[in-house]
């Protein structure tokens, strides 16, 4: 059985998470760590881009910095995501792609969300892969309606695959930062929303403390790709080189609103 290295749940800054997920990208391409899985929260709430988006059809800038919420651009690709601070646990894989047996973009995704369904599987809720198409990336859904979205990124031989996995969700919060361009004001794309965006809490009708959705992760994780895991930290390489991206890179405007590293 394969071995893994568990980060377990941290909360950081938005520039934080981006940076020490990219720093353990660049640790398992020198191959200075094993195959991690790393699961944290986001604190200040925060959006995310995806690296090819243009900021300006996706994101209300202005209500984001009049609340306080961080803009962070990931080297991910996919869609744009609100991270609220106390709802949402997000996950990190990163691994060889050659330890998924497959070269296959969404055989991996679904090797990596398989995880995330048997996560929602011990907490008590029956969840589904759903492969997306050319526009949307895969997801995880509940009776259709999506609880956890991700998206990739490949280099040298390595994947990081990260994504939410949603214990509760307020739509009306949500679309107050996220930009819909055919809505004509957040009632409009809420009532489109509340059939395609789920939770775990909402399916299950009471609160989860997000220590026990993670040990459910950790769990899930484990039975899908049949691994074990060992509990780590990072590196001090990685945590030097996730310092110097997060003042170099992640609080820089020239790549959050333009995505010039």
């Amino acid at each position: 059985m394969d071995r893994w290295r568990l980060l377990r749940l941290d909360v950081n800054d938005a520039f934080t998470n981006m940076a020490v997920d990219e720093a353990i990208v660049a640790a398992r391409i020198e191959d200075s760590v094993p195959n991690t899985l790393r699961l944290y929260r986001w604190n200040p709430s925060a959006v995310s881009v995806g690296r090819f988006q243009d900021i300006t059809n996706e994101v209300q800038v202005g209500n984001c910095r009049q609340k306080g919420i961080e803009i962070v651009r990931r080297i991910t690709g996919g869609g744009t995501v609100y991270h609220d601070s106390q709802k949402e646990i997000t996950y990190s894989v990163v691994a060889r792609e050659k330890d998924f047996g497959t070269t296959d973009v969404i055989c991996a995704y679904n090797k990596i969300c398989s995880g995330i369904i048997e996560a929602a599987k011990i907490l008590g809720v029956n969840a589904n892969f759903n492969p997306g198409n050319p526009r949307n990336c895969p997801t995880v859904a509940i009776d259709g309606k999506k609880i956890s979205g991700s998206a990739q990124y490949h280099k040298s031989g390595v994947l990081l695959q990260h994504g939410t996995f949603l214990l509760d969700v307020e739509l009306e919060s949500m679309f107050t930062f996220l930009r819909v361009p055919w809505a004509r004001n957040i009632s409009d794309v809420v009532c489109v929303a509340r059939d395609k965006i789920t939770s775990i809490e909402k399916e299950l009708d009471h609160r989860i403390a997000p220590k026990e959705a993670a040990e459910a992760l950790i769990n899930g994780f484990q039975k899908a790709l049949s691994i074990e895991f060992q509990q780590g930290a990072l590196t001090d390489t990685e945590q030097a080189l996730a310092s110097k991206l997060r003042s170099e890179k992640y609080t820089k405007d020239a790549w959050n609103l333009k995505g010039k590293a």
